[in-house]
């Protein structure tokens, strides 16, 4: 997406600056549009903006990251900027995010839960290819602890 097109979403959005608020809008964003909380498991968040009418969303970290699901044995990186339309149960035209599959990183384009009984969420690519994985997998570490 052109960044024209994504300043425009920008205007009149609720943006917030400083760590420990970021951390916590983000989360509660992910609750919001009911996705796990720990889907975005950044770092050092600097920046996060919402605009609601039109879904958009960005999430700005001082460095890229690199995270391990261990439920699923999957490498995900994040860049510094991760954008994404959102909706309930759904992050679509998703940028800064891709996921290791073997030994080459995918781009994901698009994460969703169709079907919240089915306990799975999806994460799709641009070229239409799609994984499901267990909701589960994605939950924030400190909530898996409690429920242990």
């Amino acid at each position: 997406m052109s960044s024209q097109a994504t300043s425009s979403h920008r205007e009149n959005a609720e943006v917030y600056t400083g760590e420990a608020i970021c951390k916590h809008k983000s989360k509660e964003l992910l609750e919001k549009i009911n996705l796990p909380r720990g889907l975005l498991p950044l770092d050092e968040i600097v920046e996060v903006g919402y605009n609601e009418s039109s879904g958009f969303v960005w999430l700005k970290q001082k460095k890229s990251k690199t995270h391990v699901f261990r439920a699923i044995g999957r490498s995900v990186w994040y860049d510094t900027e991760v954008t994404a339309f959102v909706e309930d149960r759904r992050m679509k035209r998703l940028t800064g995010v891709k996921s290791k599959e073997l030994l080459i990183w995918v781009t994901i384009s698009d994460i969703s839960i169709q079907d919240p009984n089915s306990g799975k969420i999806t994460f799709g690519t641009a070229a239409g290819l799609s994984r499901a994985f267990p909701v589960s997998a994605f939950q924030e570490e400190d909530e898996e602890k409690q429920s242990t």
